[in-house]
């Protein structure tokens, strides 16, 4: 297992943060709403290994630094554009989990060229696609992080997270129609994404692929041992799926490493 070292890129506005690790095909990893790089740790140091792989903070989380008054998806998936650009890679597969999985839809709108192959876990291109009681919960914990910074209390990038979700990504039915990248979608038994809002990402977007992971929820598909395996193959084709056979199990000591 490699040590992970944190890097930075200077870009337009923001100091990102990003950790990257092997050699091979590039492989960006793109965490949820309020996580960062270090939940795809042992993705890039066990699972993974066979890619370059290359973790990401998104504005507002780890240890990117940015002034914004809003966090938007289109903004994330600029950023990710340009690091990319910095970098001088020319073609990328992507992993996007949650919110990571909407910036992945974006750039499959915006650079098909670019990112020619996308596996989106649990995203949501509309608001109205996230359950109802998740749905309250959110809007509960924004009241909560307004109030506690009009006591003068720092909750403003925590604030910012929250709003996120409580706003449409910014990709519309009809964009998501002209999608031609290569794209899986993979969602959670009990998510907190609507089955049938999934569902009907997978009937818009042309020749997407959808699977549910049985027998988890959305805080848990990520490190599932059938959700690294399915990834795996679709990322690698014939040879993943051979290479599937051989992932190592994702035990208690793994979990940790992803959980912190």
């Amino acid at each position: 297992m490699g040590t992970l070292t944190t890097q930075y890129a200077n870009l337009a506005g923001a100091r990102i943060a990003y950790t990257e690790h092997g050699s091979g095909p590039v492989l960006v990893l793109l965490h949820g709403n309020s996580e960062s790089k270090r939940v795809f740790s042992t993705y890039q140091t066990v699972h993974f290994t066979t890619f370059r792989t290359i973790a990401i903070d998104s504005r507002g989380h780890g240890q990117t630094v940015s002034q914004d008054a809003q966090y938007s998806i289109a903004q994330y998936s600029q950023d990710m554009i340009a690091l990319c650009e910095a970098k001088g890679i020319t073609q990328a597969s992507v992993i996007g989990y949650s919110d990571g999985g909407n910036i992945a839809l974006f750039l499959a709108h915006k650079r098909p060229e670019l990112f020619t192959r996308i596996v989106a876990i649990s995203p949501n291109y509309l608001v109205s696609g996230t359950t109802d009681g998740w749905l309250r919960f959110f809007r509960g914990t924004a009241r909560l992080m307004r109030f506690l910074a009009g006591l003068g209390l720092p909750t403003r990038k925590a604030l910012l997270r929250y709003e996120l979700m409580l706003n449409d990504i910014g990709v519309t039915a009809e964009e998501l129609g002209e999608i031609r990248t290569s794209l899986r979608i993979l969602y959670a038994e009990r998510d907190m994404i609507r089955e049938e809002h999934i569902q009907d990402m997978g009937r818009l977007i042309p020749g997407a692929s959808v699977k549910k992971i049985s027998r988890c929820n959305h805080m848990t598909i990520f490190f599932k041992k059938e959700t690294i395996e399915d990834m795996r193959a679709y990322l690698l084709g014939e040879e993943g799926s051979r290479l599937a056979a051989r992932l190592p199990s994702v035990g208690p000591s793994a979990r940790k490493q992803i959980e912190h």
